[in-house]
């Protein structure tokens, strides 16, 4: 296979987790064809997230610049895809808003 075969057969990406107070955004090459949970498994977050564990980013909802992907696992990236891995939320946007309507900021 020519060089110029190889480097087709591969995209670069970005697989991105964030806390409220880090954040990592990793960047692969990945073969074409890979899926958005491969990355995220490619990217090794649990090692930059003990605290999660292997399991949470195995099954954490993921999506591509803020879209939410319905099947990560049957997604297949394209060159430039940045995978967001998402978190359950900590505070239900509705009661915050009703909270900071009320002035309990």
């Amino acid at each position: 296979m020519a060089t110029s075969d190889i480097e087709q057969a591969c995209i670069n990406v970005e697989v991105a987790f964030a806390e409220p107070h880090r954040q990592h955004v990793i960047a692969l090459t990945v073969p074409s064809g890979t899926s958005a949970r491969e990355a995220v498994s490619m990217a090794d977050l649990s090692i930059l997230f003990p605290e999660r564990g292997t399991d949470f980013f195995s099954h954490a909802p993921l999506g591509i610049y803020g879209q939410a992907l319905r099947e990560p696992a049957r997604h297949t990236l394209v060159e430039g895809d940045r995978v967001e891995v998402y978190r359950p939320l900590e505070v239900d946007p509705k009661q915050a808003r009703l909270a900071r309507a009320r002035g309990g900021d």
